[in-house]
Parts: C-alpha cells; structure tokens; sequence
C-alpha cells in the first residue's frame, strides 16, 4: 500500500474511532510501528491529528480533512471514475450532482455536453457548470457547510427534491458489502435518502480506498442504485452484493 493511501486510511480511522494504538494500525496494515510513526508524524504536520502515548487522535478541529484535501486525494483515481459517468450524459439532460468530492471531477468531465440542467448542492460544480456550453444550474440553497463547500439542510432538500432528474450521481465515503453505501456526513445522506427516488437512474461514484470501509450513516441500500462506477474491480464479496442488486459494474 502507498504512504499516502496508508495515511488516508488512518485518518479515515481517526474520522470514525477518534483515537487509535500504533499497534492496531501496525497489525491492520502490516507495517512496522515505526512506520505507523512516520505516519503519525505527517497526519500531525498537515494538521489533522495529534500524537498521544502509544497512538494518535483525531484533532477536534478537525472532524473531516478540509474540502480541497479531500477533492485532491486520490484525484486520479476520481478522476477516470468522472470520464466514465460523463458518458452517460447526453445533451440536454437533466442531471443531479451531489456534494461529494468526486462530484467536482464530474463537473469538469462534463466538456462536451450542451443544454444540460445542473441541479446540485455544491459550490464547486454550480460554479464549474454555471455558464459552460449553454448549462443551466439550479442551486440547491441553504446554509453553507465551509468545510464541504456546500448546502445542506430542509431548505436546501425541499428545493432539489422539486425536480425529476433523468440522471442522479452521488459520491459516497464508504461501500460496506453488508451494510450498503455509507457516509460519515449525516446531513449528505439524508440528503441522498431524499432524492435517490426521484432520478430515473442512480449512479454512485466510488474509488477503490472506499471499498469495505466503515462509515457512520446509511445512505443507500444496494437495491436503490442502478450503476456503480469506480477504476478497480471489487473484491470478490463486494461484488457479489452488488450482483445480487443487479446493479450494473462500471
């Protein structure tokens, strides 16, 4: 596993547990706790944790990685997941973009189409979209989250959930192969839970480090999507469950 993998995955940890031993994360990762220690140090140099004897724990200021660190990591990994949902896309559609990181890259794959209706939450998309071949943009408004450069709330849910969107693409924080599709942001999944039914088609983007991680709300079940897009094969009990759903691989 790559350094910065690693660490995205004990900060993912951290999101989840608060505070973790080196020792657990040696054995997790089958690393040296030295190793674990490096870790810890760069997670403590970018401001995201802190050291504590025999472990690490989650800065308080912190509850998720700010919002341009999370869009850039694994950026080439959403960034060929964007390139396959955009072509889905056809002129003239309407299409829901939620908040989620890999949204952003969704955004920017979308170079071609024209006459498209944007509904989305995010800051970055509306922005990418406003204006851009013949695009209209409806913004769901509300309260502004700074850390996720997007709305969320009831005013922001009554207003999005007015449309009927042909297409409906959601990033999520995890995909657990008993549990479904997971978020550790409540206000984002309640926000899906509301308008999955309205799309004709849901497409939920996910890379390969969300594969059978935890998280701490349920978004989704497996029998609401209709495509899952992600840039690796999932492992072999992942995809069992999506088959079972007869959700479509991509």
């Amino acid at each position: 596993m790559l350094q910065e993998t690693r660490q995205s995955e004990i900060y993912y940890l951290l999101q989840l547990h608060r505070t973790c031993t080196i020792a657990d994360l040696a054995q997790r990762f089958d690393v040296s706790d030295e190793t674990i220690r490096r870790d810890i140090r760069q997670l403590e140099a970018e401001g995201q944790a802190y050291r504590v004897r025999g472990g690490v724990t989650l800065k308080e200021t912190a509850a998720e990685a700010p919002y341009l660190t999370r869009r850039n990591q694994n950026a080439e990994k959403k960034q060929a997941i964007a390139l396959k949902a955009a072509q889905l896309v056809e002129d003239g559609m309407t299409i829901l973009i939620d908040s989620g990181s890999t949204s952003y890259w969704l955004s920017r794959a979308l170079s071609k189409q024209r006459h498209l209706n944007i509904i989305t939450n995010a800051l970055e998309v509306a922005r990418e979209m406003s204006g851009k071949n013949d695009c209209r943009v409806f913004f769901g408004g509300g309260e502004i989250d700074d850390n996720y450069q997007s709305c969320f709330g009831a005013a922001t849910e009554a207003f999005m959930s007015q449309f009927t969107p042909a297409i409906a693409f959601f990033s999520i924080s995890a995909i657990d192969s008993r549990r479904g599709l997971l978020d550790i942001h409540y206000p984002e999944a309640t926000l899906k839970a509301r308008l999955f039914p309205l799309a004709s088609r849901v497409v939920v983007l996910a890379d390969s480090t969300k594969f059978e991680r935890q998280g701490i709300v349920k978004a989704l079940d497996f029998k609401d999507i209709d495509i899952f897009i992600t840039d690796t094969p999932p492992p072999a009990q992942l995809l069992e469950a999506l088959r079972d759903a007869e959700v479509q691989i991509g």
